[in-house]
C-alpha cells in the first residue's frame, strides 16, 4: 500500500496518507483560487481512516455554492493550507496536492466550475468537466 506525506512549507503540520487518493480533481471556483493563490487547486480525497495528522492547525470554514460547508485546517506558522473536510461528507479528508509537493503524484480525473476555467489553462481530454 503507498504511502504519501503532505506537509505545510515550515513543516509544522503534516498529513500521511495510505493507499491511492478516492479522487483526484481540479477546481476552478472563484473561492478556490483565492484560497490557493492560483488560476484553480487542486485536492486529493482519502477516506477519513487512511489519514493521519500531525501537528497544530488553525481552521477556517465557508459555505460554498452548493450550500455545503467546507473547514480548511492551515499551518498557525506559514499559513499553507494542507486539508480540509466537508461537513457533507465526513468520510473524507480533502488534501492540497501541492502540499505532497511529488510531481508522480496521480492526475485530477474530475474538474469542477469549468466556466470560470482561465481559457489558457489546458487538462486532460478524459477528464471529467462539470459547470
Amino acid at each position: 500500500m503507498s504511502e504519501r506525506e503532505a506537509r505545510c512549507q515550515c513543516g509544522q503540520l503534516r498529513i500521511r496518507t495510505q493507499g491511492d487518493p478516492a479522487r483526484v480533481s481540479v477546481c476552478h471556483c472563484l473561492d478556490c483560487k483565492r484560497r490557493s493563490g492560483s488560476a484553480f487547486a487542486v485536492q486529493a480525497r482519502f477516506p477519513v481512516e487512511n489519514v493521519q495528522i500531525t501537528g497544530n492547525a488553525h481552521q477556517w470554514s465557508r459555505i460554498g455554492d452548493e450550500g455545503n460547508t467546507a473547514t480548511f485546517s492551515f499551518c498557525p506558522g506559514c499559513g499553507s493550507t494542507v486539508f480540509y473536510r466537508f461537513d457533507a461528507d465526513p468520510t473524507v479528508v480533502a488534501v492540497a496536492v501541492g502540499a505532497f509537493a511529488d510531481p508522480t503524484f496521480p492526475a485530477p480525473v474530475y474538474s469542477v466550475y469549468q466556466e470560470r476555467r482561465h481559457p489558457w489553462v489546458t487538462l486532460p481530454a478524459d477528464i471529467e468537466r462539470y459547470d
